[in-house]
């Protein structure tokens, strides 16, 4: 696949549900929104199975409505193998309520069968759905 000159292979389809954010008000860089999730999945040619609840979002709005990602996550593939998947991103509202979502995600695991995500550099595009109720997205790898 080629993106406006960009090629990319699909990694995988993300979704997952969200905890209410816990709203932090006026710090000092901003207002942040902590953001927990209950359970997920992700599926695409090479790999599949669940996002584990152990991990999250912490986010900071900007004046301008936009805001700036930074997520942990842990993924368990449907064979047992247990993956770090951290991105920082943008996200912007719409005019739905939800919000679009830009994301660079990076990879790390030492399980012999994925130590290929180790040196991709990810993309994910996607948006809230809900409002903030659950996520959904998709990722590529840049070649």
């Amino acid at each position: 696949m080629t993106y406006n000159s960009i090629e990319v292979d699909h990694l995988f389809t993300f979704s997952a549900d969200l905890v209410a954010p816990i709203i932090i008000d006026n710090g000092p860089q901003g207002t942040r929104a902590i953001i927990g999730v209950l359970n997920g999945t992700f599926e695409g040619p090479k790999l599949r199975g669940t996002v584990l609840s152990q991990g999250g979002e912490w986010a900071t709005m900007r004046p301008d409505g936009s805001g700036k990602i930074d997520v942990r996550l842990t993924l368990k593939t449907e064979d047992g193998a247990t993956i770090l998947m951290s991105y920082n991103g943008i996200f912007c509202p719409q005019a739905d309520g939800n919000v679009s979502i830009r994301t660079a995600p990076l990879f790390e695991t030492g399980d012999p069968r994925y130590v290929w995500l180790n040196s991709i550099q990810a993309v994910g595009i996607g948006a809230t759905v809900g409002g903030f109720t659950s996520i959904s997205y998709e990722a590529f790898a840049l070649k």
